[in-house]
């Protein structure tokens, strides 16, 4: 039911709204000409990568210039974000959520150290290989130390409430997979207010693409690629993956195809923008935020996966989709687990193959972040490696026999971090 609100109410919205858009096209423009004038262009920067030098000064140039890519990036993109949520009046509920943020952050420190010396320093992890031409447009790629004979590959979307997302988020599941002879491709895409959802949407693809028609020269399975994302990365790449579907059923051009993703994990995702933008608002993301990250009420349905797998014009490109697997945890206050249980209702009634797990009792991040973190047994983690690796007894036989994973955090600072979690 659509609620009529006050014409001064309409009025307002809509004078934020166009504010706001208005700001993000002044920010894209300085953030284009903030990275073109310290990074070259993909033409430039691919043939770099040809140029015969040393190693110590490949490794070096690398290192140095990842780095500085990530910290101009990441201050520019949160002094801007700063900007424009002082300017629609944004108060102390975000100021103190970024706190809470910033503790949570300190207290899981520990592990995050370790997995940074993995991610700079181990030669398993080829970073910020350019799939696109926009400047978000990059990807992470974690490679097993066996060779032996192609591997599957994880194309995974990290989340970040479509704000503060970054392709180095998912270096610890990168890492992780990897050892388990899984090659993991973290896809960065634009953030708001540097894009909304409809440049997300296609950086995404875009990415996918880039790894259905590349990660052969990599050591990949083309024929064994799986699609997986978190939170917002959940919500982006189901809405990736249900339009590549629906231009398939059309018969439009593409550059990659549904039959090439063998199965798609949601992780503590949302899918109905209907549904969650009171939920977002009363939780921080205020409405007109979240308005402009969706571009308008208007354009909720078309990035609603759980909306357009109902309409019975889309029943085609729903027998298209690969098997479904969401993970949500019960007591998940940031994106409840309706969210997941509605959309594989929604896709069993439309005929596809889908499926939801349930984990009792936990957070937002604890499926993601906290047990991964914890070490030792991990139930998600081993389900999406057995899904990975069915069929193949080798790789099974050694699963069965892997050690137990490391701790990377003592307990009692996971304990504080999930108490003190904005999320």
């Amino acid at each position: 039911m659509t609620t009529l609100s006050p014409p001064m109410h309409d009025h307002r919205q809509r004078c934020e709204t166009a504010t706001a858009s208005h700001l993000c096209l002044d920010v894209r423009c300085l953030i284009s000409r903030f990275l073109g004038s310290i990074f070259p262009t993909p033409g430039i920067y691919q043939q770099q990568q040809f140029r015969r030098k040393p190693a110590c000064m490949d490794r070096q140039t690398s290192f140095s210039r990842d780095i500085g890519h990530a910290a101009a990036e990441t201050y520019l993109i949160t002094r801007l974000t700063f900007t424009l949520l002082r300017y629609l009046g944004v108060g102390y509920r975000w100021y103190t959520r970024l706190l809470a943020l910033a503790c949570y952050a300190l207290l899981l420190m520990p592990g995050f150290i370790q997995v940074a010396y993995c991610y700079f320093f181990s030669s398993q992890v080829r970073r910020s290989i350019i799939y696109g031409d926009q400047p978000r447009n990059r990807l992470d790629l974690y490679l097993p130390t066996n060779t032996n004979g192609p591997k599957p590959v994880v194309v995974f979307v990290t989340g970040g409430a479509w704000i503060i997302g970054y392709k180095a988020w998912g270096s610890l599941l990168g890492l992780q997979l990897a050892e388990r002879d899984v090659i993991v491709a973290c896809i960065d895409y634009r953030n708001f207010p540097q894009g909304t959802i409809s440049d997300m949407v296609k950086d995404v693809s875009q990415g996918v693409s880039f790894v259905c028609n590349l990660i052969g020269r990599y050591g990949g399975d083309p024929n064994r690629i799986y699609l997986m994302g978190q939170s917002a990365g959940a919500h982006i790449s189901a809405c990736v993956l249900l339009e590549q579907a629906i231009k398939e059923s059309r018969g439009e051009s593409i550059t990659w195809s549904v039959s090439q993703i063998k199965a798609y994990f949601g992780l503590s995702g949302g899918y109905n923008l209907f549904n969650l933008v009171d939920h977002f608002h009363n939780r921080g993301l205020y409405r007109s935020i979240f308005l402009s990250i969706m571009e308008g009420e208007e354009s909720f349905e078309q990035f609603s996966p759980e909306v357009r797998i109902k309409d019975p014009r889309n029943r085609e490109a729903a027998s298209l989709l690969p098997p479904i697997k969401l993970f949500h945890g019960t007591s998940d206050l940031s994106i409840p687990s309706d969210a997941s249980i509605n959309l594989v209702e929604a896709l069993k009634g439309a005929g596809a193959e889908a499926e939801v797990i349930l984990y009792e009792g936990k957070s937002h991040t604890d499926l993601f972040l906290q047990d991964p973190l914890r070490g030792g047994k991990d139930d998600l983690f081993d389900h999406v490696v057995a899904v990975i690796h069915a069929g193949d007894e080798e790789a099974l036989a050694k699963d069965a026999s892997a050690p137990p994973r490391k701790r990377l955090v003592p307990e009692i600072l996971l304990r504080l971090a999930r108490h003190i979690s904005p999320f």
